[in-house]
């Protein structure tokens, strides 16, 4: 999804003005063909990718920006490889089979160091250092999808530059519409390797089609027997496998998501014969009486919500964000809490649920919702970050009836964290909640609607530095974040990814004083990819951290492309200086209008104003962008240049652990500012193309 985005910046000018006339072009209508199925595939692999080596590779899918990433510096080699005489085409899948091999063959784990961040896992876990295992895994996943991006390069090269690039952006659009129908279906991995390998094999030429099919063969197989293994399942999330314990205790199921033990699903009374005490303690911290109506956000297999029912819950809603966990709970759990009337379902992110509902409870639930992954594109928001900022308890208290009661439990795994989520709750219900602790870190957190509606064993008491607990916010959703200084893992990972860049573009595009006339480019690609990471964001918060808000967004900067090189081609544009001040108004607009407003809108009048405040930025400085490289000369120095400022706005996103993701519009703006004034002049005006 991304990747196509961001080539709104990277590739449009790849055409450029040296292009043959339509006159002089030979079976356009076949090279527009193949440029659409090689987008297609181009990005078709990426997602596939994505999904699949953070499923097989442990804990890669909290890094998952890190193959964006190396996706980022493959396409760009890809262009600049297409003007030269040979090939990386050829080696793009037999690579992509090796890769799939080893990871099955050779089963590996990234191995986090530190407490900074908290990584959920029970897993004690070797393999190589973070700083090592991905920018390995960045530099494979560059190589194979440079192959695709070649072939895209080289029909830019065969059509006018303009309708390159639209070509160019409806193969991309095909590409997510078709992963995102797939995740829908709930798509085994087998079923992404037919697309892929179809589209390898197509695209190939005639004589090294039978060389394709045979490297295709091994991958399909190793597919197959993941896809036809009864015990894994495919979630727009996850990977899921079902283990049944050695002793075969029915109803006993552990669930494990991208290779990490996730959920156990056991009956309500062998929990309890087994002393599970953070699964019982919410009740006992209530005032006693009737449960009334509940809401459990993270409703999972349904282990949870049968203890809920058990203590005489009248009714129930239960949320999870994952369809395919929640089947397995519907299918499978002995105590068979879904199929109980009190019970409504709702798919759905659990802060997306809050914020749409008028209903109040008795009684609300958080139950472990922990998540093993990143939403697409954002380097550290997971599935669950905006659950736990100050703003969503809020909600929740004003979710609750006078005299109800929250609670959350989990395995935190650190004193600071559990201080953090307590001082979270005091904020916001304005008391200090209980607080119950078992077996080191696992914690429940108990606050009343007023103080007089919890019945405590524990008053919370910190033990906590002052500075590790200041509660998370909508701005910056960092809950499992420190914050006292920047994960070193962070800094090395990040400086080898940048040195392999900076490497890959002078090797493959020449001296780098060729690309000088080119430096407003490196500009624009920065700031594009960090005002990508704040839509994105902005899109979780305010409509949910979904596959399918997810999809809409990368679909929606997509068709804004698109529409700003449609305006190009057939309008006159004004001059650059105009359109970088309306860039910088429409930053000015989107950094001073607090979200907490678009929050409190009806859906329809916010998904409107979402999105015009999300994608009006992106519309004119495509148009900028657009009308800048139109007649540009250079072109292997100038998208060079443009790549390196998009690997370099991909790791400044980081540094939104410490800005926050609305101050990264400043940064944005002031990367646009750089790039007017790097714009080449002519007599002191600004020009589309250098002199």
């Amino acid at each position: 999804m991304d990747i196509a985005q961001d080539r709104s910046i990277d590739g449009a000018g790849i055409a450029q003005a040296s292009a043959p006339p339509e006159s002089a072009q030979e079976d356009s209508g076949n090279v527009a063909v193949r440029l659409v199925l090689s987008a297609a595939l181009m990005l078709f692999v990426e997602l596939a990718l994505i999904r699949w080596l953070g499923s097989n590779v442990i804990h890669l899918s909290y890094f998952s920006n890190f193959v964006l990433l190396g996706s980022f510096l493959g396409i760009g080699a890809g262009f600049l490889i297409a003007r030269k005489d040979w090939s990386i085409w050829p080696w793009s899948l037999p690579l992509l089979t090796l890769l799939t091999i080893a990871v099955i063959r050779y089963p590996m784990s990234i191995q986090r160091e530190g407490a900074d961040i908290i990584y959920f896992t029970a897993l004690e876990m070797s393999g190589p250092p973070a700083w090592l295992a991905l920018p390995l895994i960045f530099l494979l996943v560059a190589v194979i999808l440079a192959g695709p991006a070649e072939l895209v390069g080289r029909c830019f090269a065969k059509l006018p530059a303009l309708r390159a690039y639209r070509w160019d952006l409806i193969g991309s659009l095909t590409g997510i519409v078709a992963f995102s129908v797939l995740a829908f279906m709930h798509a085994p991995s087998l079923v992404w390797g037919l697309v892929a390998a179809a589209l390898y094999v197509v695209l190939s030429e005639k004589r090294r089609r039978l060389v394709s099919i045979a490297w295709a063969i091994p991958l399909l197989v190793i597919l197959f027997n993941e896809s036809t293994d009864e015990s894994i399942s495919w979630t727009p999330y996850y990977k899921i496998q079902t283990l049944e314990n050695e002793n075969k205790t029915e109803g006993l199921l552990q669930i494990r998501a991208n290779g990490v033990p996730h959920q156990v699903m056991a009956p309500a009374d062998l929990r309890r014969a087994l002393d599970y005490k953070i699964y019982f303690a919410p009740y006992l911290r209530r005032n006693p009486g009737e449960l009334g109506d509940v809401l459990i956000i993270g409703a999972g297999s349904g282990s949870d919500l049968a203890i809920a029912l058990q203590n005489g819950a009248r009714s129930v809603d239960a949320v999870d964000i994952d369809p395919g966990i929640m089947q397995i709970g519907i299918d499978g759990n002995v105590d068979r809490p879904y199929q109980d009337p009190r019970v409504t379902r709702h798919i759905d992110d659990g802060r997306a649920f809050l914020e749409g509902t008028d209903k109040k409870y008795d009684f609300i639930l958080f139950a472990l919702p922990d998540s093993l992954t990143l939403v697409n594109g954002a380097s550290q928001i997971r599935l669950e970050s905006f659950l736990f900022t100050e703003e969503a308890l809020v909600s929740v208290r004003d979710r609750l009836k006078p005299g109800g009661t929250f609670s959350m439990y989990n395995y935190y795994r650190e004193d600071w964290l559990i201080d953090r989520l307590a001082n979270t709750a005091a904020t916001a219900f304005g008391h200090a909640p209980c607080v119950d602790t078992f077996d080191g870190a696992q914690a429940v957190i108990t606050a009343g609607y007023s103080a007089a509606d919890q019945n405590c064993a524990a008053t919370w008491e910190p033990v906590s530095a002052p500075e590790d607990m200041v509660p998370a916010n909508d701005n910056a959703p960092f809950v499992y974040f420190k914050g006292d200084n920047f994960p070193p893992m962070y800094i090395i990972t990040l400086s080898l990814i940048l040195a392999a860049s900076f490497i890959t573009v002078r090797t493959l595009g020449g001296p780098m004083k060729e690309m000088r006339p080119y430096a407003d480019l490196f500009f624009m690609g920065a700031a594009f990819l960090l005002l990508q990471a704040k839509n994105i964001a902005t899109f979780a918060l305010l409509f949910g951290t979904t596959w399918f808000v997810n999809a809409l967004v990368f679909g929606g900067v997509l068709l804004c492309v698109l529409a700003a090189v449609e305006t190009t081609a057939r309008f006159k544009t004004p001059p650059l200086k105009f359109l970088y001040v309306a860039i910088a108004a429409s930053l000015a607009a989107a950094w001073a209008i607090p979200e907490e407003w678009l929050l409190a809108m009806p859906y329809i009048p916010r998904l409107v104003a979402a999105t015009l405040i999300a994608f009006v930025p992106i519309y004119i400085a495509n148009v900028a962008f657009s009308k800048r490289f139109r007649e540009s000369g250079d072109t292997r120095s100038a998208f060079a240049v443009n790549l390196l400022g998009t690997i370099l706005g991909g790791c400044l996103e980081y540094a939104a652990l410490f800005t926050g993701y609305n101050n990264l519009l400043i940064v944005v703006g002031v990367l646009y500012l750089a790039a007017f004034i790097a714009v080449p002049k002519v007599r002191g005006h600004a020009v589309a193309a250098p002199a």
